[in-house]
């Protein structure tokens, strides 16, 4: 309990961002997803920074931004405009290769956003998640690590409940397609 009470502001933060990013990552509907995810990111970007990882706060706040235009469009441009940058950026303030872990998450997360739906997005994420888990590890961030281990489970949850909703609209089209060639 003492070791509790003696974590830094820092890792408390990180505990946030794991109640944060559950309640995003839970969500079935896409742009209510993307709105915590804002909020996620925003609570992700001071966490890194106060924690001394200046390529995971970068990162993070390249993410914020392009969550929050993901938000509004979903433009091929854009989404390779962010790719970019933080590629870029990423290559650029990088000190070795483990830093381009939160940069290849990242990207992940750019191109989820802007160009998946559904089950592809929430396995861009997975991808991602890795990525982040790695970083975090690394980091030091408790509740970030703890995050995207879970996070790894419950977006296999959403993704499961995705398909079946999938497949039961599936069979209902069916049988509402075989009604009307009977009608016929």
């Amino acid at each position: 309990m003492e070791y509790l009470i003696n974590l830094s502001f820092a890792q408390w933060l990180g505990f946030l961002s794991f109640a944060l990013g559950i309640s995003t990552f839970y969500q079935k509907d896409d742009r209510k997803l993307k709105i915590l995810m804002v909020i996620f990111q925003l609570n992700n970007v001071l966490h890194f920074y106060l924690l001394g990882s200046n390529i995971s706060a970068i990162s993070t706040l390249l993410s914020f931004l392009r969550t929050v235009t993901a938000i509004k469009t979903s433009n091929k441009v854009v989404a390779a405009f962010f790719v970019i940058v933080s590629i870029a950026l990423g290559l650029w303030i990088a000190e070795g290769p483990l830093d381009l872990l939160p940069i290849a998450g990242s990207v992940l997360g750019t191109i989820a956003v802007f160009l998946l739906k559904g089950i592809q997005m929430r396995i861009a994420f997975i991808i991602g998640a890795v990525c982040w888990l790695a970083n975090n590890i690394i980091v030091g961030s408790i509740g970030g690590s703890l995050l995207e281990a879970t996070l790894l489970t419950v977006n296999l949850f959403t993704i499961m409940r995705l398909y079946r909703h999938n497949k039961k609209l599936e069979s209902s089209e069916r049988l509402n397609s075989s009604l009307v060639d009977e009608k016929k």
